[in-house]
């Protein structure tokens, strides 16, 4: 018996692409250039040490009992949209209808299981290269 708290965990995923074109619309939009940081300067050339870093956490704290939802966010609306239909279809509230469409769309919203065998796709490439 627990103690009735309910853990969800997203992973918002972007691409090396997406990233890329929302840095330089910080670098060059001056509503925006607030948000770029010395850090966000690195990523794009640490792209694939953090894969890697991505793997291992999602290796060693994707649980059944904490299971990780990762969240492919290249739309931000998209994104947005399928993590609220998550929530409230996952947890029972008062007046909660059926005849919604509360489920997420699963090119948007996926396990992180499936996440994990993409990424060791990726990096078995990488190796192979």
């Amino acid at each position: 018996m627990g103690s009735g708290t309910r853990l969800i965990k997203f992973y918002l995923s972007v691409s090396k692409e997406e990233q890329a074109k929302r840095f330089e619309e910080r670098r060059t939009n001056p509503l925006k250039h607030y948000k770029i940081s010395p850090v966000d300067e690195k990523a794009q050339e640490l792209w694939d040490k953090y894969t890697i870093a991505n793997y291992s956490m999602l290796l060693a704290s994707h649980t059944k009992s904490a299971p990780w939802t990762i969240v492919d966010s290249n739309s931000k609306k998209k994104a947005r949209i399928n993590v609220i239909k998550h929530i409230l279809s996952t947890i029972d509230y008062e007046g909660k209808s059926d005849a919604v469409d509360l489920t997420p769309d699963p090119e948007i919203l996926y396990d992180g299981a499936a996440e994990i065998r993409r990424l060791e796709k990726i990096i078995s490439e990488e190796m192979e290269d």
